[in-house]
């Protein structure tokens, strides 16, 4: 019953139109960025940086490389907009709806029911961060050859990779960014637990996500960074370390699933305190 349960949730979500509006606004940025990659100066500005360090440039200007550099912006500015969106659905919308009523008419608990939702949004982010990475490196291929892999990161990363060990690396790097999207998916699911609109939800969750941003560039507070979401969201990039640094991505991980089960626990408190048939 469980497991018929989480299929029709999911079912109800991927039947919904604006569940799709990432995968829509991820081409329509992947294709902009690709068409000014090939078709601007980047390309020598990258091949004289290389050089300038002493490697071979045209091994390294490659499909694996363009594609990591299209992630970055759009992990930082689209996926969040999108994983909290449906966050921001998974409750309020069926509220709003007025079949949240009808839905706890049914001999499950409420518990059960919001977990199965949670569950759900889960999966949703696993499946528009597998998205957004197959189609980077798709595209990608169209435009660069297949190389070997360059990624930069100022004061963070600076790794040259073979092929074979780029693309491994990319693949793994996406298992991170399915935990970074799953822990703002959750936080748009908690207020969304609460008597709230929909793009409330959304909006209470974009904004705790852009003050914990802006406070971490604030240079007042640099020594308490690792209190705020965006410095352990970036455990994806570090993956591409040469040596990973295993403690760095080992708790950064830890913290971001006890956030997420967090976020979960709160949504659920508040959603029991609810007087749904007010």
């Amino acid at each position: 019953m469980f497991l018929h349960h989480l299929r029709n949730e999911l079912w109800k979500l991927f039947g919904k139109k604006r569940t799709y509006i990432g995968f829509g606004a991820f081409l329509i940025a992947q294709n902009a960025m690709l068409l000014i990659f090939r078709f601007t100066r980047w390309q020598r500005d990258v091949e004289r940086m290389l050089a300038g360090n002493g490697y071979i440039a045209q091994e390294y200007v490659s499909a694996l490389t363009v594609a990591v550099i299209m992630l970055i912006p759009q992990i930082l500015l689209l996926m969040p907009l999108y994983a909290a969106l449906v966050g921001g659905d998974l409750v309020a919308k069926e509220a709003e709806d007025g079949t949240l009523r009808m839905i706890l008419s049914r001999p499950i608990s409420r518990f059960r029911l919001l977990f199965v939702k949670w569950l759900a949004g889960i999966v949703f982010s696993m499946v528009l961060v597998a998205g957004l990475g197959l189609t980077a490196l798709c595209l990608a291929r169209l435009w660069f050859p297949w190389r070997g892999m360059f990624v930069t990161i100022p004061g963070m990363v600076f790794s040259l990779l073979g092929a074979d060990e780029g693309l491994r690396l990319y693949l793994f790097s996406h298992v991170f960014l399915a935990l970074n999207a799953s822990v703002i998916l959750g936080l748009g699911f908690m207020f969304s637990c609460f008597n709230m609109k929909p793009a409330a939800a959304t909006i209470l969750s974009l904004s705790f996500l852009f003050m914990n941003l802006v406070m971490e560039s604030i240079p007042f507070f640099e020594p308490y960074h690792h209190w705020f979401l965006p410095y352990h969201f970036r455990l994806w990039l570090y993956v591409y370390s040469q040596p990973t640094p295993w403690g760095r991505i080992v708790e950064s991980g830890c913290v971001l699933v006890a956030f997420a089960l967090t976020t979960f626990l709160i949504g659920v408190a508040g959603f029991q305190a609810r007087d749904i048939k007010s």
